[in-house]
C-alpha cells in the first residue's frame, strides 16, 4: 500500500505511518523536484496540507485513491465533487489548534486589560509611564464567549482560571452541555448588555455577517472589550471603528479582517487595537497535531475502514445512491426549513420513516436532516458524514422511529425538534418526477412545494388576512408562485405558505407582521 505525503508533516507522524511495515510511505518534501502528479498514480492515500491542489484533473491521475488526508480544517484546496464522485474519502483534522487559538484569545484579553503592547511602545521610546498604562484585571470580570465550539469552550475553560464569570451564545448548543462546563447559556443582546469582554468563535455565515455593527455595539455595555480570533467578517469594522472614537468600545484585539492583508488600517493603527497577522492558531505545537492527528486517521481509515473526520460523503453503490438521492435531498431541505420557523437551540430531533423509505439507509438519511438542520449556524462544514457526531458534540438528542401512522403518505419523512421556544414538526414526500413537497406543518395538514423563498405565515384564524399579505406582496411587486393554507379550527389557528419568486425585502417582512392577526412572519430560503 502506498501513502503519498505532498508536504511537510511533523516527524511523529512519519514515524507512525512508517511503522506499517508493508506500507510504501512516499515523502515528496524528502524528493525535491518530484511533481505530485507523478507518484499519484498509484497511491492509496494522500496527505496534504494547503498548498497542494487536488484538482478534478490530479484525481483522475489517481487510479487507486482512497483516501486524501488534509492536516488542517479548511479543505478548499481539495475538489470534494470530484473525490467523491470517485468514492475517495476526504478527511481534516477540526480542532487541531483548539487549544492555539484559545491561548491566543486570552493572550490578546490580558493586553488590553493591561494595556501591554502600549507600554511595550512607550518603554522603547524611552518613557516611564507608570501611572499613565494603569490596567484592570480578569478577575470578577464577565467574559462573553459568540460560538461554542471546541475554540470557545476551551477559551471559557482558561478565563476560568482567572475567575471570570463566563457567558456564552449558541443556538446550537444546549443547556446541559454549558452546565457540565460551568457556563450561562444567554441570549445575544443580554450577553452584550452583560459582558465587561467579548471574544468571537462563531463561523462566517450569512445570519453572523457583521453581527457586531453599529447596533449591537450600541446595545453592548458601555466600555466593552472586544476579541475576534474567528472571523473578520462577524465585525462591521467601520462600525467597530466608530465605537472606538465614541468611547462605547474601550479597545479591541483583532487576529482576523475581511481583507486579509487589510490594504487599509485605520484599525489597526487606532490606538485602543490590538492587532495580529492571523496567527491564533500558528504554533508549532498545533501544526505536529494535526500532522499526527491525520496520519492516525487515514492509518485507521485504511487498517479498520474507520473514517474520522469526513468531510464528504462515503461511497456507495451507484443504485443505492440513485434510491437515496431524492430522500437526502428531502431530508436536507426539510432540516432546513424547520430550522429556520422553530427557534434557536435545537434539544431534541426526532425523525420518522415510512414505508419503503425505512427500508433504505436511514443513516444517511438521517445525516441528512441533521445537516439541513445544523447547517445554519456551524463553522464546521456540516455534511452527510459528520452530521450526526456535530449533533452529539452538541449536545442533541437524536431519536429515529419507523411508522406506518400515515397510510396515505407512505414513503414521507417527518421531522420534529424540541427547541427553546418549544416543539415544532414538519413533515414531507418526495412527490412526481422528484418534486419536493411538504405535507404538514405542525400537524396542521398543508401541502406546499419545498423549495426556493418562502414565507412562512402562523396567524389567527379569522377573515382578512390572505388578501391583505396579498395586497402586500402585490404593491412590492413580488410574484406569489403559490400559497398554501393550512386549519387548525380546533384552536382558531392557521399556518400559510407563500412561495414567491424574488426574496422578501425586511421593510416588507415588518409590514406583514403590523396585521394585526398575524403572529409570526419569517422568510424561509431553501437552496
Amino acid at each position: 500500500m502506498k501513502i503519498l505525503i505532498a508536504e511537510s508533516i511533523a516527524e511523529r507522524a512519519l514515524e507512525l505511518l512508517r511503522a506499517e511495515s508493508s506500507w510504501n510511505v512516499v515523502y515528496l518534501p524528502e524528493k525535491k523536484g518530484t511533481p505530485v502528479t507523478e507518484e499519484i498514480r498509484d497511491a492509496d492515500a494522500l496527505v496534504v496540507r494547503s498548498a497542494t491542489k487536488v484538482t478534478a484533473a490530479l484525481l483522475e491521475a489517481a487510479g487507486q485513491l482512497r483516501v486524501i488526508g488534509r492536516a488542517g480544517v479548511g479543505v478548499d484546496n481539495v475538489d470534494l465533487d470530484a473525490a467523491t464522485k470517485q468514492g475517495i474519502v476526504v478527511m481534516n483534522t477540526p480542532g487541531g489548534n483548539a487549544v492555539s487559538v484559545a491561548e491566543h484569545t486570552l493572550a490578546l484579553l490580558l493586553a488590553l486589560a493591561r494595556r501591554i503592547p502600549e507600554a511595550d511602545a512607550s518603554m522603547k521610546r524611552g518613557q516611564w509611564e507608570k501611572k499613565k498604562l494603569q490596567g484592570i484585571e480578569l478577575r470578577g470580570k464577565t467574559l462573553g464567549v459568540v460560538g461554542f465550539g471546541q475554540i470557545g469552550r476551551e477559551v471559557a475553560r482558561l478565563a476560568q482560571a482567572f475567575e471570570m464569570e463566563v457567558l456564552a451564545y449558541d443556538p446550537f448548543v444546549t443547556s446541559v452541555v454549558a452546565r457540565e462546563l460551568n457556563v450561562k447559556l444567554a441570549p445575544l443582546d443580554e450577553l452584550l448588555k452583560s459582558s465587561d469582554f467579548l471574544s468571537l468563535h462563531a463561523s462566517a455565515t450569512p445570519e453572523t455577517h457583521h453581527l457586531l455593527n453599529a447596533r449591537t455595539l450600541a446595545q453592548s455595555k458601555p466600555g466593552i472589550r472586544i476579541v475576534n480570533c474567528a472571523r473578520g467578517e462577524l465585525i462591521n469594522q467601520a462600525d467597530l471603528l466608530a465605537a472606538l472614537e465614541s468611547g462605547q468600545v474601550a479597545a479591541a484585539a483583532l487576529d482576523v479582517f475581511e481583507k486579509e492583508p487589510p490594504k487599509e488600517a485605520p484599525l489597526v493603527n487606532h490606538p485602543n487595537v490590538v492587532a495580529t497577522p492571523h496567527i491564533a492558531g500558528s504554533t508549532e505545537e498545533a501544526q505536529e497535531i494535526v500532522g499526527i492527528r491525520i496520519a492516525e486517521q487515514v492509518r485507521d481509515y485504511l487498517l479498520l475502514g474507520v473514517a474520522r473526520n469526513a468531510v464528504n460523503m462515503p461511497a456507495v453503490s451507484p443504485e443505492e445512491f440513485k434510491k437515496l438521492e431524492p430522500y437526502l435531498q428531502l431530508g436536507e431541505k426539510l432540516g432546513s426549513f424547520l430550522a429556520q420557523v422553530a427557534g434557536e437551540r435545537v434539544e431534541e430531533v426526532r425523525i420518522s420513516y415510512d414505508g419503503g423509505l425505512a427500508e433504505l439507509n436511514t443513516h444517511l438519511v438521517k445525516n441528512a436532516v441533521l445537516k439541513g438542520i445544523l447547517k445554519q449556524a456551524l463553522s464546521e462544514k456540516v455534511n452527510l458524514v459528520n452530521a450526526g457526531s456535530l449533533a452529539q458534540e452538541r449536545g442533541v438528542e437524536v431519536i429515529e422511529l419507523r411508522s406506518a401512522r400515515r397510510a396515505a403518505f407512505s414513503h414521507s419523512l417527518g421531522i420534529a425538534v424540541r427547541t427553546d421556544a418549544g416543539p415544532a414538526t414538519v413533515l414531507g414526500m418526495v412527490g412526481l418526477r422528484g418534486s419536493l413537497r411538504i405535507l404538514g406543518i405542525n400537524d396542521i395538514d398543508i401541502e406546499a412545494p419545498l423549495r426556493g423563498v418562502i414565507l412562512f405565515i402562523r396567524n389567527q384564524d379569522v377573515p382578512g388576512v390572505i388578501g391583505r399579505v396579498g395586497s402586500i406582496l402585490g404593491d412590492r411587486q413580488l410574484n406569489i408562485a403559490n400559497f398554501a393554507l393550512g386549519r387548525n379550527q380546533q384552536v382558531k389557528e392557521a399556518i400559510g405558505l407563500v412561495n414567491v419568486d424574488n426574496h422578501v425585502p425586511p421593510a416588507v417582512l415588518d409590514e406583514i407582521r403590523t396585521i394585526p392577526a398575524i403572529r409570526m412572519a419569517r422568510v424561509v430560503s431553501i437552496e
